[in-house]
């Protein structure tokens, strides 16, 4: 796949990128380490150059197992990761960068985000200002070769850019899933910053594996997800019906049909989770799928069926 540039750095990343969120095990169910590393691999071998995690994924355990996956090729990958919303204070931000540049395995991150606004969660409210005065250091260290935010609204993008370079954005962004279209995108692609979105395939909804029913483990936080609700569920079966023609006739699954339509936004790219090396592999060849026109704009009124009938707020999980 071609690769893209990330905002306004030098960094070449791919429009699918894989998400390591159930690496860490902690909220999801049947996750095994082994599979976990196979299909980083494969993901590797089939072009995905560019791997998203967090410190807290298991605290740190995402972060090790990247590190043993994909340590042997370390300068030819791309690592993203995040500092959660508790640890935004000056000294707090050097002490997670430290444990998450220990649990990799690295000496440099490349993409360093920010993973929820301070106040997210019940943690302090810590100036933005603050936090960007720690990664503008980070970054002049060399530790880190690039900053991010993720959760944010426009606003607080605008105003972390006051206090130092933005180069990537993470939002939930699927065509069920749109609330980042209003204010978000759009400014992040007037400012040439890149857009990461997190659930591309709406935490495999698009897929249509989960039929009529979906069950989870108390576990899995997918269980929390707003659309996986009843209320909600309904519209998104009828429009998984709509959507498999348009899959068919392009000879693809409905999954790369999702993380398709997400990369044809312009500046927009996908993270996409894998169990094991078959599903990233799969999710692999979605970047080099290219939608014509029509169903991109056929898909678009699709999503509105499941969109046009949500709660007005960005956040995907009843927590």
């Amino acid at each position: 796949m071609e690769l893209r540039t990330l905002g306004k750095t030098e960094i070449k990343i791919s429009p699918v990128i894989m998400g390591t969120w159930q690496a860490g095990k902690v909220m999801w169910a049947g996750i095994e380490d082994s599979q976990t590393i196979k299909a980083m691999q494969a993901a590797f071998d089939a072009g995905i150059n560019t791997f998203d995690t967090a410190t807290v994924y298991g605290d740190g355990h995402s972060e090790q197992i990247i590190a043993k996956a994909l340590g042997s090729v370390r300068t030819e990958i791309v690592i993203a990761t995040k500092v959660f919303a508790h640890s935004l204070a000056y000294d707090k931000v050097f002490e997670a960068c430290h444990k998450s540049l220990k649990d990799l395995n690295t000496d440099y991150i490349d993409l360093y985000q920010i993973h929820w606004p301070a106040g997210s969660f019940g943690s302090k409210n810590i100036p933005v200002e603050e936090t960007m005065s720690a990664l503008n250091k980070l970054k002049e260290q060399g530790k880190i070769r690039a900053a991010g935010v993720s959760n944010f609204s426009k606003e607080q993008i605008e105003e972390a850019e006051q206090y130092g370079q933005i180069d990537s954005f993470q939002p939930p962004y699927s065509l069920f899933w749109r609330f980042a279209e209003a204010e978000a995108i759009p400014y992040c692609t007037e400012n040439n910053i890149s857009v990461l979105a997190y659930s591309p395939m709406a935490q495999g909804i698009l897929t249509g594996k989960f039929g009529t029913e979906p069950k989870f483990s108390k576990k899995d936080h997918r269980a929390k997800n707003k659309l996986f609700q009843p209320e909600n569920y309904q519209r998104i079966l009828a429009a998984l019906d709509q959507l498999k023609p348009i899959a068919d006739r392009n000879n693809i699954t409905l999954g790369q049909l999702a993380l398709a339509w997400v990369i044809s936004n312009p500046g927009v790219n996908a993270i996409a989770g894998a169990r094991n090396p078959e599903q990233a592999a799969q999710n692999a060849k979605a970047g080099s799928i290219k939608l014509c026109e029509e169903d991109v704009r056929e898909m678009d009124e699709i999503g509105k069926s499941v969109t046009d009938h949500l709660e007005d707020d960005p956040v995907m999980w009843k927590w």
